[in-house]
């Protein structure tokens, strides 16, 4: 029995979420697939997956196994790497990325990525949601914010200031707010992924806001502030069509809280393939030459801030 090919299977079917996808991705036949996950299962006399008609799902005795299944596979990876170092980085590379920052910075330079590496396939998972890269079989996740996580390492590839906007025919008809303080009387547009939620957070204070209208993708924020429904909170690079063209203006400039970092984020235990790093190398080149970044594109060690 070749462990290593079960275990092969056994993870490809946990990041791919089913055996037909699994098999696809190895070159193998479905049914070999689910026969040699079951093998392994035998082997270990334990179940890993729950089997359903709609997806695999790991027990709790697979979500063990897979954790140490992909340490090993990593690290026979790494290993065969290093012996090939004149070889240009080539397999799947898994990389999560949050929307806004996937289509204004990421997307218009995986061309040049692409040509750069042509052994190598990127699966950008451009989303809003908080991916555990464990489970979902993630190398790489493109993260903004605080991170507190310490089964993460980081590399710190920039950081932002959050600014404050409205409409000038918002501001005409529900006057300019002078302090933090004010919006407690004024529309907000919520953005309901929001990790600190509706509490906006400026230098000196946070501040609990309201609104009638909370959407879960940061462009919509961008429409409706646009539209007049209400004041915006984000990057100043979210706003920017609204600025250019006059239509939003900053408002309560002087009371902006910190930088926000962004940060490329890996599991600290798993040694990173070579198509990890050079991925790392290559978006921390672009944001260190991109302005709404600040010019910042330096290395951490454990994740805290």
């Amino acid at each position: 029995m070749d462990r290593f090919l079960l275990m092969t299977c056994f993870a490809r079917a946990v990041e791919t979420g089913s055996f037909t996808a699994a098999a696809r991705d190895l070159g193998l036949g479905q049914p070999n697939v689910s026969r040699y996950v079951a093998s392994l299962e035998d082997h270990l006399q334990t179940r890993l997956l729950h089997r359903s008609t709609r997806k695999l799902s790991l027990t709790p005795e697979g979500e063990r196994y897979y954790a140490d299944v992909r340490r090993i596979l990593d690290a026979v990876d790494e290993s065969e790497s290093s012996f090939r170092s004149n070889v240009d980085p080539s397999g799947l590379l898994r990389v999560a990325c949050p929307t806004a920052l996937a289509h204004a910075f990421v997307l218009p330079h995986v061309p040049t990525f692409l040509e750069r590496y042509p052994k190598l396939t990127l699966d950008l998972q451009i989303n809003d949601r908080y991916v555990n890269l464990v489970d979902e079989g993630t190398e790489l996740a493109i993260r903004i914010g605080q991170l507190e996580d310490s089964a993460l390492r980081a590399r710190r590839i920039g950081s932002y200031e959050r600014v404050f906007v409205a409409s000038e025919s918002y501001l005409a008809r529900r006057g300019v707010p002078q302090t933090p303080d004010d919006l407690r009387d004024h529309d907000c547009v919520i953005y309901t992924l929001l990790s600190s939620g509706a509490t906006w957070r400026f230098r000196d204070a946070d501040i609990p806001v309201s609104g009638r209208l909370r959407v879960n993708s940061p462009e919509a924020v961008s429409a409706a502030v646009i539209a007049g429904l209400g004041v915006g909170h984000g990057p100043a690079w979210l706003f920017d069509e609204g600025l250019r063209s006059g239509r939003l203006k900053f408002i309560l400039t002087g009371y902006s809280a910190s930088a926000v970092p962004v940060q490329i984020v890996y599991v600290a235990n798993r040694l990173l393939p070579t198509r990890a790093t050079v991925f790392m190398d290559f978006i921390a080149d672009v944001f260190s030459r991109t302005p709404a970044f600040g010019g910042t594109a330096k290395p951490v060690g454990n994740i805290q801030e």
